[in-house]
């Protein structure tokens, strides 16, 4: 989904992983700054993989979203304020009750300043005990992308009254604009 229009050479790329990729594109495609956030898959051996094969948790992708934003709107240390704010970091192949190494937390980095900022922002939130229990974010190199079927994408947009959505995605996009309201922009 394209949000706004920085030119794309000005553009930096990120790619999260935080459990279901439907509460991460909820979230992200209202942050401003932000300009197109793309559902799919990372981190695994399959190639072309689909979402029935990454539901079987054998192809070793998490469930993904791919963020352009412009850094002069938001920085990566205030994209990662979000994440961490937003998904549980501490929990091993788990966000809720979606459970498998498709739903784990992790930073597909793009370039050796994110994996940085990434490693010093996990550091931080441990030395100040933000999380009672240790962080398992894994902090990684992008691999090859592969962009979620269409129905995945805009998913909560287009869905909204669905149950998983209104139980779990829902509170997750409430809990941004709580928390970020100055961040937060309305979609069109």
């Amino acid at each position: 989904m394209s949000l706004n229009s920085a030119s794309p050479a000005d553009l930096q790329t990120v790619t999260l992983a935080g459990g279901c990729f439907w509460c991460l594109e909820a979230v992200y495609e209202r942050l401003q700054g932000v300009q197109k956030v793309v559902s799919g898959y990372m981190g695994g051996h399959t190639l072309n993989p689909s979402y029935e094969d990454i539901c079987t948790g054998t192809t070793g992708h998490a469930e993904v979203v791919q963020i352009s934003f412009d850094p002069a709107v938001l920085s990566f240390g205030e994209l990662l304020d979000v994440f961490f704010t937003i998904h549980d970091p501490t929990t091993l192949n788990q966000q809720g009750n979606d459970r498998g190494t498709q739903y784990r937390s992790a930073i597909f980095y793009h370039t050796s300043e994110q994996q940085t900022q990434a490693t010093q922002r996990v550091a931080e939130l441990t030395a100040t005990h933000t999380w009672p229990n240790p962080i398992v974010t894994e902090i990684v190199p992008v691999t090859t992308f592969y962009p979620a079927e269409d129905y995945h994408q805009a998913y909560f947009r287009n869905n909204a009254q669905q149950p998983y959505c209104q139980h779990v995605v829902a509170p997750k996009v409430s809990k941004f604009l709580q928390k970020f309201t100055d961040k937060s922009r309305a979609l069109d």
